[in-house]
């Protein structure tokens, strides 16, 4: 190991203890982070559904809505707008999470806003900003 590498590695570790990421032991040579694009900008989005067991309890209504809504995300993620986005498992209620990259809040908040199940007053939706620290390259 070289005189470098070694406290670059205990700094990344102290990070990964005081962030709570998930970090794995690297065998190559460390380097840093990729930043994103400096046009680009992150954000968090939930959507919530109107009842924390609508997953398993939904309408004929709300099935066709869902499924649209899922059209929608698939067709935006083939956009590289959307870095991830999925149901969470939370135990008290499921809801969605999307990360999205993009270049306003405003860009942000229309994609969120155009979700058909947001549309149809089926789930509702927060987009707030953040900032991505470490990606998967």
């Amino acid at each position: 190991m070289t005189f470098f590498r070694a406290p670059l590695l205990r700094l990344t570790a102290i990070a990964c203890l005081l962030l709570g990421a998930a970090c794995v032991a690297q065998t190559g040579p460390v380097t840093a982070p990729t930043p994103p694009s400096a046009t680009k900008l992150q954000f968090f989005l939930k959507l919530t559904p109107p009842r924390p067991n609508f997953a398993a309890t939904l309408s004929d209504h709300e099935r066709e809505v869902m499924m649209a809504h899922a059209a929608y995300w698939a067709d935006l993620f083939k956009t590289g707008k959307v870095l991830i986005i999925g149901p969470v498992s939370d135990p008290k209620g499921d809801w969605g999470m999307a990360v999205l990259e993009v270049a306003t809040q405003a860009e942000a908040q229309q994609m969120a806003d155009n979700d058909p199940s947001v549309k149809a007053g089926v789930n509702s939706v927060e987009v707030v900003p953040m900032r991505v620290f470490l990606r998967k390259q």
